[in-house]
């Protein structure tokens, strides 16, 4: 799914990194062949293959190109884009080595991230192979909390990098709401959804009253395009815009995910239900829906300015 690119908290680098992941800076590259291919280079050197025997197009992306690799040494999946540099991959990079670290749901495994020598810039990848469904929804619930409880920051809110989603602060006032507001403004000239909009940001204290918002690791963008399962029907999530924030964010694009009620009873066994959460749930939608707003346009202004209204009846402000 397209996302918005906008800032993020820095806390320095303090991820975990699967050990074969690695960065390259741009540089120039030598005439040789493999030079001007990096990532063929990668896959017969670090990848431990011999050789390449074929290369086929994976779809599903509406932003970046992405191929599998066959090898002698197995398959790799690899992204590129051809006008965006490392950045966006190395923050994708980042957030998947960051949940491989918890060792609760599969997520592919990432090994490099470089400039292509034309521009661009590329990532590679574990090649996980898909099951025929989503999987099971419990499986998938108890799996997604066991991330939550085992991803926990000690440097507070937010990410290392710049991520392809947005921003968090605590209880998701100026740093995620604020931006999307002053976004609509400034494309739309909608002033009646940003005053509206900061208005309710003003007043959302009532809705965390005894709830510990306790900073723990989000995939940030749970959409059904972004779950599967691998071929054993273990649960699989992928493209992350990864950040710490509360754990209830994460149910934010739950409107075109299709979670069920065995998927949150499942959570909620690990991660217990905080007092308040149904009153809190469209908030967090709030965010996703003014995000597609602003990058999809005025099909979904409606839903973002209906859930506001019905937060400024309910609080009465």
């Amino acid at each position: 799914m397209a996302t918005t690119h906008v800032g993020f908290l820095s806390f320095g680098s303090f991820l975990p990194l699967p050990s074969r992941i690695s960065f390259s800076k741009r540089r120039t590259f030598a005439m040789a062949a493999l030079s001007d291919d990096p990532i063929r280079e990668w896959i017969l050197s670090e990848g431990k293959a011999t050789h390449i025997t074929k290369i086929c197009p994976v779809g599903g992306g509406c932003i970046n190109l992405a191929s599998r690799y066959g090898t002698d040494a197995g398959s790799f999946f690899v992204k590129t884009n051809r006008s965006i540099g490392p950045s966006m991959f190395e923050g994708e990079a980042l957030g998947l080595g960051a949940m491989y670290e918890t060792r609760t749901i599969r997520v592919p495994r990432p090994f490099k991230v470089g400039a292509l020598p034309t521009g661009g810039s590329y990532i590679i990848m574990e090649f996980i192979e898909f099951g025929s469904s989503r999987g099971n929804q419990s499986v998938f619930g108890k799996k997604l909390a066991e991330m939550h409880k085992a991803g926990k920051s000690g440097k507070g809110f937010g990410f290392d990098v710049d991520n392809t989603i947005g921003r968090y602060g605590p209880y998701a006032h100026e740093h995620r709401l604020g931006y999307q507001l002053k976004l609509a403004l400034d494309q739309y000239g909608d002033s009646t959804i940003y005053q509206r909009g900061h208005r309710l940001m003003k007043n959302l204290a009532p809705l965390f009253e005894g709830v510990n918002v306790e900073p723990c690791l989000l995939h940030g963008d749970l959409w059904s395009g972004n779950i599967s399962s691998d071929k054993n029907g273990e649960p699989v999530i992928l493209d992350p815009a990864c950040y710490y924030g509360h754990n209830e964010a994460e149910f934010g694009m739950s409107w075109c995910a299709g979670f069920g009620g065995s998927f949150y009873n499942s959570y909620f066994e690990v991660m217990p239900k905080q007092p308040g959460f149904e009153k809190r749930r469209d908030l967090y939608m709030l965010y996703h829906y003014l995000n597609h707003y602003n990058l999809f346009g005025s099909g979904y202004r409606s839903s973002a300015l209906s859930i506001i209204d019905d937060y400024l009846r309910m609080l009465k402000v």
